[in-house]
């Protein structure tokens, strides 16, 4: 109701000629002669009419285009043109809606509701009609194992899962996300759930690149640290997001520097080694208003890194945070001379932004979240670049394999 009552009154300060209401109401299909019903859109009309708003348009979602005399049900008893009812039928990909509004000139009934005639001209959608054709020709398709604590809840990702897809289709693959349970390759699962193990670490290694996105609490952090260490020793692409670089620097810690110990304050309170540290500036004891939230500069330490070219050389980046804890500098200097390069940090050199691994196809752990910016026309260089790594993982390890089959023929 709070919503419902700041659009009357922001209809009502704007006037008529500002103010554009599309109602999204769904037509099911009841019963086994598949007729489109209108009534829960009718009905739903009535009470947005009765709380003091009039739609201008109407979006109807359905399975199957809408025929004829639904919308003239519709206009007759929302008091809708039959123009402004817009049919928002089931396509292949999300991507071709917008073809469809423009196919049944929504953009004109929007213009005529808003008197921009004089001012606006069609759409521009040749380079998106491009996008979304193309994706429905992909043939090939790409694994990315994304290991995380609420695999369960595909939702939790949706950021990651659509920059995964927006760098995907840039490259000409179509993502096929492996989840894998980080805590289901931890060795306690071998114990009390060995299926749910073995299953685990055959989707990991089956996978053509692996991917640990941000997240908070200590669940899983064993699993992700040992998929972190499977992909650093085998070569598998890599990319680490805030929680994600963090493993990767208590990862070599402990397997690469000898640290046994090394762990985030946010797991271990007491560590002799803590290599991940909670904010200097901020309270222990208050949990509100303590994270570095936001867009940050980023400026690169290394102007010939991988990140650097990915983003297209240029002297820093600006990427949104959001995070209580980063790396601990004084473990820096020993990470770097085991091969791990911080290549980016903020201003004041302090906190560190971006590693990579040396000697490694694709070993990348950013501090920022690159997918909150990512789009499908331009998609997240991070991610763009662990697409490329991963298919050309695919190509090499074919190259092998028929290199081996005709070797045996």
């Amino acid at each position: 109701m709070p919503f419902i009552e700041a659009l009357r009154q922001l209809s009502f300060s704007l006037g008529k000629d500002n103010f554009c209401l599309i109602h999204v109401s769904l037509v099911p299909v009841l019963g086994v002669v598949g007729e489109q019903k209108t009534k829960p859109t009718q009905h739903s009309v009535r009470e947005l009419r009765a709380l003091g708003l009039t739609p201008d348009l109407l979006a109807c979602r359905s399975a199957q285009p809408l025929i004829g005399s639904a919308k003239e049900k519709l206009s007759q008893f929302c008091h809708v043109p039959v123009e402004n009812i817009l049919n928002i039928h089931d396509v292949p990909n999300i991507w071709h809606v917008p073809l469809i509004l423009r196919n049944q000139k929504a953009h004109e009934a929007i213009i005529k509701q808003l008197n921009l005639s004089r001012s606006a001209g069609p759409p521009e959608l040749r380079d998106w009609t491009l996008m979304a054709e193309s994706y429905d020709n992909l043939s090939t398709s790409v694994k990315i194992a994304l290991v995380g604590k609420y695999t369960n809840l595909s939702d939790s990702y949706l950021s990651v899962v659509k920059a995964l897809l927006h760098a995907s289709v840039a490259c000409s693959q179509k993502p096929s996300i492996q989840w894998v349970s980080a805590s289901d390759l931890e060795d306690a699962t071998a114990a009390s759930a060995p299926d749910a193990h073995t299953k685990a670490w055959e989707t990991l290694k089956g996978s053509s690149c692996i991917l640990i996105p941000g997240g908070f609490g200590d669940r899983g952090i064993s699993g992700m640290i040992l998929a972190a260490k499977y992909a650093r020793e085998n070569k598998v692409p890599y990319l680490g997001i805030c929680l994600g670089m963090q493993i990767s620097v208590i990862e070599m810690s402990r397997h690469v520097l000898g640290l046994g110990n090394a762990d985030s304050e946010e797991f271990n309170t007491d560590t002799p080694d803590c290599v991940v540290m909670y904010m200097p500036e901020v309270s222990k004891t208050h949990l509100g208003n303590t994270m570095r939230l936001g867009c940050r500069r980023t400026f690169f330490r290394k102007p010939d890194c991988l990140t650097s070219k990915l983003y297209g050389n240029p002297p820093h980046v600006d990427e949104r945070h959001r995070h209580r804890y980063e790396v601990n500098p004084s473990f820096v200097p020993m990470l770097e001379n085991a091969g791990l390069q911080f290549v980016g940090c903020d201003e004041s050199g302090n906190r560190m932004e971006i590693v990579e691994l040396q000697d490694h196809p694709f070993y990348i752990g950013v501090q920022f979240h690159p997918e909150f910016k990512s789009r499908p026309r331009k998609p997240s260089p991070p991610f763009t670049g662990l697409i490329l790594a991963a298919t050309e993982r695919m190509r090499t390890l074919t190259n092998v394999s028929n290199g081996d089959a005709g070797a045996s023929e």
